[in-house]
């Protein structure tokens, strides 16, 4: 069987930049190992922190969006399998797959959910306590639609997985749960790690153009790391991330020890060099990569509720878990001081890649996943019925949208 993938990416993948983008090539990586060819279209303008897909051997498209030049693209291409980045793009795209090519397995990755992370967002801006009233958004019922819409869709979180299948009553059989998928942690690699006493000051990392991120470190400015600087002056926070704007940069203060340093190259070396990861997320979704990269280089971490989501399952936590603005200093301050503390909650760091990440636990389920529904295409969609539905609908609103949009284009 020739097997070809086509992947239709929101952005171009940035695995420096972002968790997002490194999730990406995890999912390419796996396809290559199963033997699929790959191609990899975006409508997006591509930047300089973009991977080339060229090096790893991946054909590059740029497509347009509402334009017939793609029906065009994809029917010559004949994929076996649609991998839509987002619910955006199977919004966009979506239709002209099932009309160019209806027999192609299409797969959704939510990347995390987008509705659970404006609902969030919502609430926290109203000074309210999030629930059903926020997370039954404009946002998640476009993303719930597109997840009906498609085969499969990719859930990072287990926490995600509770949510689609008791609030939102989707069927388990159109979910896979499939979080980052990493490489085991060896002894070796443990042992050469800096230890305790060759590290020192606070991280923080993440893309800026992730509102999350920003309001994290505007959190960590205003209210946290005052409590910690308190108490520990002569340290520092190094703060990271791809995208610093200059509401962004306008927040480093020297004295504070609160430092803007921008883009970091190399994430490992960065957290390898820090004693203690500070993210103290107050809305989101999916899981946080700032934590995983900081588990792979022996940095434990605070962090909050929300931060934590998904990510330690029964494990004990690589650190703290705190939503208390005095109590996250506090904790903060405890592990950077005590060597004891922060040598056993690393340990518990790389535990929890080894038991809950490894990539071996997925992999092969993943494949053997996609093959059985590929067999059952046809059953599995017939018995779907508000997928077919939901297909209908926006074949014929969206079909006629993008066509309108098109003529407006040309005409113009």
């Amino acid at each position: 069987m020739n097997k070809k993938l086509l992947i239709i990416g929101f952005v171009w993948p940035e695995p420096k930049s972002s968790a997002a983008g490194s999730r990406m090539m995890q999912l390419i990586e796996v396809f290559q190992s199963a033997n699929y060819q790959i191609t990899f279209a975006s409508a997006c303008a591509k930047s300089d922190n973009a991977f080339d897909m060229k090096t790893i051997g991946i054909e590059q498209v740029n497509i347009k969006l509402n334009h017939s030049s793609f029906d065009v693209f994809v029917k010559e291409l004949n994929p076996n399998i649609v991998l839509f980045d987002r619910f955006m793009t199977e919004e966009q795209f979506g239709w002209r797959l099932a009309e160019q090519c209806p027999n192609a397995l299409r797969i959704l990755d939510t990347e995390d959910l987008h509705g659970l992370r404006k609902g969030r967002q919502q609430a926290l801006k109203e000074g309210k306590v999030f629930n059903t009233s926020y997370l039954f958004n404009d946002t998640a019922k476009r993303e719930i639609a597109s997840i009906y819409r498609s085969d499969l869709s990719l859930i990072i979180s287990e926490a995600e997985m509770r949510l689609l299948k008791n609030q939102f009553k989707v069927d388990e059989s159109l979910l896979v749960y499939l979080p980052f998928l990493l490489d085991k942690i060896s002894k070796e690699y443990i042992e050469k790690l800096p230890k305790f006493n060759e590290r020192e000051h606070f991280v923080t990392i993440g893309n800026f153009l992730h509102e999350p991120n920003y309001n994290a470190v505007l959190y960590l400015k205003e209210t946290i790391w005052p409590l910690i600087k308190e108490q520990l002056p002569k340290a520092d926070l190094n703060i990271y991330g791809a995208y610093a704007s200059q509401k962004v940069n306008q927040l480093h203060n020297k004295k504070e020890g609160f430092l803007i340093k921008g883009f970091a190259e190399d994430v490992s070396e960065v957290m390898r060099q820090s004693k203690i990861c500070l993210a103290p997320i107050r809305f989101g979704a999916g899981l946080k990569g700032k934590l995983i990269d900081a588990m792979q280089n022996g940095t434990p971490c605070v962090t909050t509720t929300i931060g934590a989501e998904g990510m330690f399952g029964n494990l004990r936590p690589n650190g703290f878990v705190e939503d208390n603005p005095q109590g996250f200093a506090n904790k903060a301050v405890e592990l950077y001081k005590n060597e004891v503390l922060w040598k056993t909650k690393q340990q518990n760091g790389f535990e929890i890649i080894n038991t809950r990440f490894n990539k071996v636990c997925f992999e092969k389920d993943l494949i053997y996943k996609i093959e059985e529904t590929t067999k059952n295409l046809h059953e599995n969609r017939f018995n779907n019925f508000t997928g077919q539905m939901l297909q209908h609908h926006t074949q014929q609103s969206t079909k006629f949208m993008n066509k309108w949009i098109e003529e407006k284009n040309k005409a113009s």
